[in-house]
């Protein structure tokens, strides 16, 4: 259901500007510099995500991944960015708005990733803070969730920093790197004040 949805099915979303940083749907031209950022990254992210599959940084999975995208951002259930840094234009990672739900719950879950070189430089916070006006004033969200590994300081830091509170702790909640994996639950809604 498309209920309370405020940018046009038909139409690509819009760059989403940030202080030092912008976000913008990936496009096919991105998949030499995104295949090359997530593979001298593989190691750094693997403890936080699900198992890459064998062929995930071919150029024919990466099609796959737009084309879901695509069909994702026309059904309004996710509108995934990748994360540029100003002036240099560089890909620095990604972060997308999923499972997202209209009618009387009208949310949305929150995951991101950062390349191995761009860590612990604020380019994630800063995507963040982007990317939240954009859920609430342009999709017309009321609720961000997000989730991490209670032992992902770097997360647990950049969901307090950017706003979002702790709701509670799920067991087993998704599988991580082959392991199903508990999970702190964090939220932000449209009416909290800015971190």
């Amino acid at each position: 259901m498309a209920f309370f949805r405020s940018v046009p099915s038909t139409e690509i979303f819009p760059a989403v500007p940030g202080d030092g940083v912008y976000l913008r749907a990936p496009q096919l031209s991105d998949f030499a510099e995104w295949a090359t950022l997530r593979e001298a990254s593989r190691d750094f992210l693997a403890p936080w995500e699900p198992i890459w599959p064998a062929d995930d940084l071919t150029r024919a999975a990466f099609r796959r991944r737009l084309r879901r995208y695509a069909e994702d951002i026309r059904n309004d259930l996710a509108y995934p960015f990748f994360i540029f840094d100003r002036p240099h234009n560089n890909l620095v990672g990604g972060l997308t708005l999923a499972n997202i739900r209209r009618g009387v719950a009208q949310a949305g879950s929150l995951g991101y990733w950062i390349g191995v070189h761009y860590a612990r430089k604020g380019y994630m916070t800063r995507a963040v803070q982007a990317v939240i006006p954009f859920s609430f004033d342009a999709l017309r969200l009321h609720r961000l969730e997000a989730a991490c590994i209670p032992s992902n300081a770097a997360s647990v830091s950049l969901l307090e920093k950017t706003g979002f509170k702790r709701e509670g702790y799920a067991r087993e909640y998704l599988c991580i790197d082959g392991v199903w994996q508990d999970h702190l639950l964090y939220a932000r809604l449209k009416q909290d004040v800015g971190a």
